[in-house]
């Protein structure tokens, strides 16, 4: 097993960014790696609450990942396993942590008990698109 951990710097403060991440409107308008439309958002956020995101890559391909949150710690952190409808049936967990930083959020996130090193890069790619829409959502 192997983990992905993400960190960004975001100018919007931890409750924007705690929001962004529990807010099935919201959601809507970040996941994913590209472009691509979210089809499904649905957020349930409470410990043993759960969630489906599915999404449209540019490309046509579309994927589904869902799970339960296990810890929520409202404006600072959030932790939920995962898992991809239809493509394996392995559950990792995310760790999303918010901190207060002058200028905004430092946002540490931590994919867990990913199979192999090639689930953690695919991972990689797939996040680093996300945040950058994150990103340009919060910071716009």
């Amino acid at each position: 097993m192997t983990s992905l951990t993400l960190v960004r710097q975001i100018k919007a403060s931890p409750t924007r960014v705690y929001q962004a991440f529990t807010r099935p409107e919201e959601i809507a308008q970040w996941w994913g790696p590209d472009a691509g439309p979210v089809l499904i958002s649905e957020a349930d956020v409470r410990v043993g609450g759960r969630f489906r995101v599915r999404f449209r890559m540019l490309t046509g391909e579309e994927h589904e990942s869902q799970g339960e949150y296990l810890e929520v710690v409202p404006d600072r952190r959030l932790r939920f396993s995962w898992r991809w409808i239809g493509e394996s049936e392995h559950e990792s967990v995310v760790t999303v942590e918010i901190r207060a930083k002058s200028g905004g959020t430092e946002l540490t996130f931590t994919h867990a008990q990913l199979t192999d090193e090639a689930t953690r890069d695919s991972h990689r790619g797939g996040w680093d698109g996300a945040f950058a829409k994150l990103q340009r959502m919060l910071e716009s």
